[in-house]
């Protein structure tokens, strides 16, 4: 069965459990109505099903290699791009100054969780553009986003984003590239980074670097880091591409997954670069992308997730071993008992991390368009869980649609295997999925937990409006919410360290909260009668129920993690 675009799923989500209604009633964006929303959707939905798919084996069986130092692309990328560029998909979330959509970032999330289903590997490219464009319109000068918000909205362009160094991953402070003042407004950057995604590409015409690097008069640490525009071409007068820049594609990686698209290795020696805001203030300006780009990583998550359920589902619905247990059933794999119970944990899943990813786009463009203070810190306490439950949910789906296979999931030949070794990577990404629990406790937590509690109310009151017609499941939610309040107190008042050591199972058991309130809205709306109602039956009363033991890890402490020393562990 070839992949087919949730259309419908997106409008019940946008109707009935996250209110994109709220964000058309602001004055920014008016014009983004139910008849446009359905239209943008339908599109979308139709390149990913017809252009998109149809490329997604071709990243795995013919990736990208390195030739004499020039890229050459999986066959049928560049046709592909070309019409996600052709049709503004590129830049449909950016301000419509420099020729954007000026979509919000609720129906672009939608938008990208189709492509990736349709195609992780290529949707990588045009997600880095995203996270660029919008660190240029906010950090840029009206000169450098003149040049290259344009072509890069446009898609003529592709972004990049150039962080990691070998001495430094996770600890950006460690970074060591060097810019050196050249006297006429430009610098001199030279260094290498590693884990470049989409390093060079063969069907832009410029690939354009942002690189953290330092001034020779730059602090330690983070706060001594400045950001930089570093092109592959350097711009002409008229704003083509010209002169080749100082910088290279050392190698690619060999990688598990994501063989369409080209992880580099980039030296930069003495590359001319653009400072992008102020000098020092890099990580401010490279935040801006990244915040973006979690939300976009754990949105992939969720598309590999639907691309892995529709893959294992189809292989259920006509797949034959033993007898079924349903009379007059189809006499496929779907009858029996454990393979259902997989197929509805997969469905279930995907709908509570998709609908936490665009609850956290909503909150996003409420901000933007209201100021917003109580929209804006939901929107940030947000993005680490769904980034993190999002890329989780990927790699556990795609897990579990290898298991339908059977032993046909281990045969490359049957293509179950690529979506869970494409997704693995998401969890570690954009920030891994524990840095990103550790700056849930943390620094989303600086507050003493306020957005926190707030989310609470909201599971709470919403549970209290079900009790008439769901009362067993509101009533399953409501407690969930109360078990997740103390835990939540609890931490918040903790040392650091105590804090970090239950990070993950809190934001796990965070996530399975909010993802049973999700659920319980949707079945609500439905009248508590149908399949939403029976999904949400099944989230809430077979997967909800782990949040008790995920909470009671988080409430452990650091003290048992080092009872065990370093030699005890090798021993």
């Amino acid at each position: 069965m070839p992949y087919r675009a949730p259309v419908g799923e997106f409008q019940y989500i946008f109707d009935h459990v996250v209110d994109l209604g709220k964000v058309a009633q602001t004055p920014m964006f008016a014009e983004v109505t139910r008849d446009v929303t359905d239209a943008i959707l339908s599109e979308a939905g139709r390149l990913s099903e017809e252009v998109i798919a149809p490329v997604q084996r071709n990243g795995d069986l013919d990736p990208a290699v390195l030739e004499n130092g020039v890229l050459r692309s999986s066959r049928g990328f560049a046709g592909a791009y070309a019409q996600i560029a052709l049709g503004g998909w590129v830049g449909m979330a950016a301000d419509p100054e420099h020729g954007g959509m000026g979509l919000p970032m609720t129906v672009a999330t939608a938008v990208n969780d189709m492509m990736s289903a349709a195609c992780l590997s290529l949707q990588l490219n045009p997600l880095l553009t995203q996270g660029q464009i919008e660190a240029l319109e906010h950090h840029a000068c009206p000169e450098m986003k003149a040049l290259y918000l344009p072509k890069l909205i446009s898609g003529e362009w592709n972004g990049t984003m150039n962080l990691t160094e070998p001495q430094a991953g996770s600890d950006v402070g460690a970074v060591a590239a060097k810019a050196v003042p050249n006297g006429d407004g430009t610098y001199a950057v030279t260094g290498q980074k590693i884990f470049i995604s989409w390093g060079d590409c063969d069907f832009t015409s410029n690939t354009c670097h942002l690189v953290l690097a330092r001034l020779p008069d730059a602090a330690p640490g983070t706060r001594g880091i400045s950001l930089f525009m570093v092109p592959k071409l350097i711009p002409d007068a008229q704003g083509s591409p010209g002169v080749a820049n100082s910088l290279k594609v050392v190698s690619l990686e060999h990688k598990l997954g994501l063989h369409g698209s080209p992880t580099a290795v980039m030296q930069f020696d003495g590359a001319t670069g653009w400072l992008v805001g102020e000098p020092h203030k890099g990580m401010a300006a490279m935040f801006t992308m990244m915040n973006n780009a979690r939300l976009g990583v754990g949105v992939q998550g969720i598309g590999a997730a639907e691309g892995a359920y529709q893959h294992a589902l189809a292989y259920a619905l006509e797949r034959r071993q033993g007898k079924t247990p349903v009379v007059e059933g189809t006499g496929c794999i779907v009858d029996h008992a454990d393979v259902r119970r997989m197929l509805t944990t997969m469905k279930a899943e995907i709908f509570a991390a998709r609908t936490l990813a665009l609850s956290c786009a909503l909150a996003i463009d409420l901000a933007r368009a209201t100021d917003d203070a109580d929209c804006l810190a939901r929107a940030a306490f947000l993005t680490p869980i769904a980034k993190a439950y999002g890329t989780d949910t990927g790699i556990d789906v795609a897990s579990m649609g290898m298991q339908v296979h059977g032993g046909m999931g281990f045969i490359e030949e049957s293509g179950a295997a690529q979506y869970l070794r494409d997704v693995r990577v998401t969890a570690i990404y954009e920030g891994t999925n524990g840095i990103q629990a550790m700056d849930l406790v943390g620094r989303k937590m600086m507050d003493g937990g306020e957005a926190a509690f707030r989310l609470m109310d909201e599971v709470e009151a919403s549970a209290e409006a079900a009790r008439g017609i769901l009362p067993d499941l509101a009533i399953a939610v409501w407690a969930a919410a109360e078990t997740l309040r103390e835990a939540t107190e609890w931490l918040a008042a903790q040392q650091m360290n105590d804090r970090f050591a239950g990070a993950v199972p809190f934001l796990r058991g965070f996530a399975r909260v909010l993802g049973a309130h999700f659920h319980l809205k949707a079945a609500l709306a439905e009248g508590g009668s149908g399949p939403r109602t029976a999904l949400a039956t099944f989230f809430i009363r077979r997967l909800l129920p782990e949040h008790v033991a995920l909470l009671a890890h988080a409430r452990e402490g650091a003290a048992g993690l080092y009872a065990l020393s370093p030699e005890d562990l090798v021993a």
